[in-house]
């Protein structure tokens, strides 16, 4: 009888279970699409910066802009310092979303001590700030506002100091620590160079690329004219390059958290499903069991009435 009892007080409380997952993958899911249309939205404007970076720049126009130049090697008296974005979730139940970005933070952390740089880690989610506090390690910046909704004025707030720092030689690097959201089922943690900037096209482009003035000049082999100059249109997009991407990584990291818990939603519901199956056919053998006993009981009580 108490087997019994256990059994039914176990399976209500799986079927409770059951019931706040199987909600949270519907929330989860109506959450994802409308991440995922920020996600869409905002790759095409940053590969079109990156594009129109890289037309305008010239390797002699590239020395005259701090956020493009490699700092010099600490031992040859360079930075010694650099920076680390690590975004994160505010909240749990994603199965190994934010323990995977943890890991590659640490990772990069070590390879850059390696080099001899003292890091600096900025830390965006309770889940990397809450690692970092209960193993000591102290973080620059803690950031528990921004959640699963960010805008380009969390990013101008997160990468403007960065900025700063960077050109004025006080950091070697910046790299991102960021979920690269693929689909609902494979989002991968990325560490992504953010400073020094990396143009694509720039060595190649040689002696051919865009031309500063007043009367404009045509930006390496792109067929357009740039006026007032390349000089001030590249000082003006190198900024906005790096906050677009530190708010990609936030808006990728935002959408890839719902997909990680929309899938380990799922996954406990699936498995409480199996696990009500295979307690229902225990319940069930059990109470068997019990009415069998019940019936022997009383036909021996019987038989021993008539004797």
């Amino acid at each position: 009888m108490a087997k019994t009892r256990a059994l039914r007080r176990r399976i209500r409380s799986v079927e409770s279970i059951s019931q706040v997952t199987r909600t949270m993958e519907m929330v989860s899911t109506s959450k994802l699409k409308r991440a995922q249309d920020r996600v869409v939205g905002a790759r095409p404007y940053a590969r079109a910066l990156a594009e129109t970076i890289g037309d305008l720049l010239s390797p002699e126009l590239a020395e005259r802009f701090p956020l493009l130049r490699q700092p010099a090697p600490p031992e040859r008296g360079g930075p010694r310092r650099a920076a680390i974005l690590l975004v994160t979730s505010n909240r749990g139940l994603a199965g190994a979303f934010n323990a995977n970005l943890i890991r590659a933070a640490v990772h990069r952390e070590r390879e850059l001590a390696a080099q001899g740089l003292e890091v600096d880690l900025l830390a965006v989610g309770k889940k990397g700030i809450n690692y970092f506090k209960f193993v000591r390690r102290p973080v620059a910046l803690a950031r528990l506002d921004i959640g699963d909704r960010p805008q380009a004025h969390h990013a101008a707030e997160l990468a403007q100091p960065l900025i700063d720092r960077f050109a004025a030689g006080e950091l070697a690097s910046f790299d991102v620590v960021y979920a690269h959201f693929k689909s609902a089922l494979s989002t991968p943690p990325v560490v992504e160079r953010v400073l020094p900037i990396q143009a694509a096209g720039t060595e190649a482009r040689g002696h051919g690329g865009a031309e500063a003035g007043g009367h404009g000049g045509t930006a390496g082999t792109a067929n357009f004219i740039v006026k007032p100059g390349a000089d001030e249109l590249v000082g003006a997009l190198l900024p906005l390059y790096v906050r677009n991407m530190v708010f990609r990584a936030l808006v990728e990291t935002a959408a890839s958290e719902h997909g990680a818990r929309r899938t380990a939603m799922k996954n406990a519901t699936d498995n409480a499903g199996e696990m009500l199956d295979l307690l229902r056919r225990t319940y069930n053998r059990a109470r068997q069991g019990q009415i069998t006993q019940e019936l022997a009981e009383i036909v021996g009580g019987a038989e021993a009435l008539n004797g």
